[in-house]
């Protein structure tokens, strides 16, 4: 009989410690994650301005900016192999002219969705970079001035952008 009980605390003991290890051991990766993703954003965010012609040059591009039109934040999966990374982003378009934001207004759901299916169609990878953003942006763009009439979108602005 206290054969049988030693055996059975033994076991207990073994499958405890197999949880506890299990549990460190996702807390470990999730911390890893983590860095990594701090790491990107802290390169894409680096400002590389160094000249005060750079400057003057943005200032200029920022009075041309046309009207804005927001969108609700946008929060998908992205594909990879594990499935357990998503993006946050919010998106906003600039305009040709003012008519163009009533035919959006009428059209919202399908170009959200639109831009849903593209970005849920990007991994990590592609995503990360500058380039990336920039080759989203543009497919972004293309898409949505596929289906309008009214005008055009000239361009796609992330007002936030987080990998997780």
């Amino acid at each position: 009989m206290l054969l049988i009980i030693i055996i059975v605390v033994l076991i207990l003991l073994i499958l405890v410690g197999a949880v506890v290890a299990l549990l460190m051991g996702g807390d470990e990766e999730d911390a890893t994650q983590n860095e990594t993703v701090e790491k990107v954003q802290k390169k894409s965010s680096k400002p590389r301005r160094s000249s005060s012609a750079s400057m003057m040059e943005d200032t200029r591009q920022l009075s041309e900016i046309g009207i804005l039109y927001p969108l609700d934040t946008f929060t998908v999966n992205l594909k990879s192999d594990a499935g357990r990374r998503y993006l946050k982003a919010t998106i906003s378009l600039e305009l040709e002219g003012e008519e163009l934001s009533m035919e959006l207004d009428a059209k919202t759901p399908v170009l959200r969705d639109r831009i849903i299916r593209i970005l849920s169609s990007k991994t990590l990878e592609e995503i990360s970079s500058k380039k990336g953003k920039s080759k989203i942006s543009m497919q972004v763009m293309d898409t949505l001035n596929s289906m309008i009439s009214d005008g055009e979108v000239r361009g796609i602005y992330f007002t936030e952008f987080v990998i997780q």
